[in-house]
């Protein structure tokens, strides 16, 4: 799933718009907006500036943006622009001839003219390329997401029932998008707008046509009286997810024993991959122990009993001075125990942890292939709301 430079800008500007945002300049490929507060909130992450802000009740400078939609289009308008204000610009005179002319510095000879301070704060306009993937935009979709999570709308009455004697009544409808994700190696994407009465328990699909040809305001209306509802929102909810399950049921599942078959080819070839490895002869690991409990055997050999050992002794906490030949002794036994190391021992213990590494890299990419291959239906609640429609 992806999107196009023009859908892109077209989601865009309906946030901005949304949250009054002052745009200032737009073309096919950028706009530049003044953002709002609330805005300015969602995108910049100034909290600590917002939290003076709020503390002291200053006038919040909010910031400014060029978001970039079409990055090769907006250079191409860029350099056709520069190029038009260089050529109506009239030649200007030299130092010797206009005196007020500014004097040509060493920077401005070799860098072009420069600004001798940098424009900085909330005056200064930021240029972001806005793209498919790009991190303001993955921005911008989480702000949409939370902010309009849960909406109350009314729908908005004519000029004629503002005047009337008696006024309309609401009927108030829950409104749920749900995100359906048919997943396996491929992935498929449908969404599905219902919407239930609160009155009567009419279940519409396609609810997001009904709204779009009425005029929604969270502000309630003029003359308009809001009936309470009869069906609490746990039961409609209920009653959604119960409407779409059965219309999940009824759909064709070829793809997901398509999906199977492939999981079960990848299986097979990892599966004999795996088994050819771990079947190769390895060393055979006998009397592990034996070359762990070879320095306590030997050790045990020279019968000193602890109480009269020197070296235990000093362990325990009672200096005494070891004799030279005790340093000796001890010294000759720990060079025999390093010398007495099997080195057919110590490959048949490395064979062993090979053998446990292999066995869990197989373990895991089973797993992998499960998780890639195996069908799957995701349902997921991405946006909700009341609507008090007439």
């Amino acid at each position: 799933m992806t999107m196009s430079p023009h859908e892109i800008q077209a989601y865009v500007l309906t946030y901005l718009e949304a949250l009054d945002c002052q745009i200032m300049e737009r073309s096919p490929a950028h706009v530049t907006v003044k953002l709002s507060p609330e805005a300015d909130k969602a995108l910049t992450n100034r909290p600590y500036y917002w939290g003076f802000v709020e503390r002291v009740g200053a006038q919040p400078e909010t910031m400014s943006f060029t978001f970039v939609f079409d990055p090769e289009a907006y250079q191409q308008i860029i350099e056709a622009a520069e190029a038009k204000a260089k050529a109506s610009q009239p030649a200007q005179a030299s130092p010797e001839t206009n005196p007020a002319a500014p004097k040509e510095t060493i920077l401005g000879r070799y860098f072009g003219i420069t600004p001798s301070m940098p424009q900085l704060g909330p005056g200064r306009i930021l240029r972001e390329d806005v793209v498919y993937g790009s991190r303001r935009l993955q921005q911008i979709f989480a702000a949409a997401r939370e902010g309009g999570a849960f909406v109350n709308l009314f729908e908005q009455a004519a000029k004629r029932q503002i005047r009337a004697t008696s006024p309309a009544v609401y009927e108030p409808w829950l409104g749920v998008c749900f995100k359906v994700e048919f997943a396996c190696d491929l992935k498929r994407e449908e969404l599905h707008f219902l919407g239930i009465s609160l009155r009567s328990g009419e279940i519409i699909e396609k609810f997001g046509s009904k709204l779009s040809r009425r005029d929604l305001s969270p502000r309630l209306a003029e003359n308009m009286h809001a009936q309470a509802p009869k069906i609490s929102l746990v039961d409609a909810g209920a009653a959604l997810e119960s409407h779409l399950t059965n219309h999940l049921s009824r759909l064709d599942y070829s793809w997901a024993e398509k999906a199977k078959e492939r999981l079960q080819l990848e299986l097979d070839v990892v599966d004999a991959y795996y088994e050819a490895v771990l079947r190769e002869d390895m060393p055979e690991v006998t009397e592990v122990e034996t070359a762990q409990t070879k320095p306590v055997a030997n050790l045990s050999k020279t019968s000193i009993s602890a109480s009269a050992h020197p070296v235990i002794n000093r362990v325990r906490g009672i200096l005494e001075p070891l004799p030279a030949d005790v340093e000796l002794a001890a010294e000759s036994t720990i060079q025999q125990t390093q010398d007495d190391v099997d080195p057919e021992q110590e490959k048949a213990k490395q064979a062993v942890i090979d053998r446990e590494a292999m066995k869990l890299q197989y373990e895991n990419r089973r797993t992998e292939m499960i998780w890639q291959y195996e069908p799957k239906v995701k349902v997921t609640a991405i946006s909700s709301g009341m609507f008090h429609l007439r």
